[in-house]
């Protein structure tokens, strides 16, 4: 397997999210719009799974989310683009196929956000 990147996919939001714990203070408008986004794309059982198998590993290819998820790679795709694009998954794409991480940074933020 080549490790050369040939593209990689950053989270359109990625980084610390726009508040601090809900538990801390009230959320202004924009800080709750933010954080309902991200929320929202964990709003899903498949995203859940999906993710939670990425963060069991340091990364993970598309074609082996297949089997375990047992969705079709286009429901799949969709599933990544939806966590990619709330900061909680990096892609990189390697030759046909992408191999997603965790973006750790992102994830600590929803939890540090939720009181965690």
């Amino acid at each position: 397997m080549t490790t050369a990147k040939a593209s990689t996919t950053a989270a359109v939001a990625g980084g610390p999210l726009c508040c601090s714990s809900v538990v801390d203070a009230p959320l202004n408008e924009s800080e709750a719009v933010e954080l309902a986004r991200v929320l929202g794309a964990l709003a899903d059982p498949v995203r859940l799974r999906l993710l939670s198998l990425v963060a069991a590993q340091s990364e993970v290819c598309s074609c082996d989310l297949e089997a375990p998820l047992g969705r079709s790679q286009p429901t799949i795709s969709h599933h990544t683009r939806v966590l990619s694009e709330a900061g909680l998954l990096v892609g990189e794409k390697r030759g046909r196929w992408m191999w997603w991480r965790v973006e750790p940074t992102r994830l600590a933020s929803v939890r540090a956000a939720l009181g965690g």
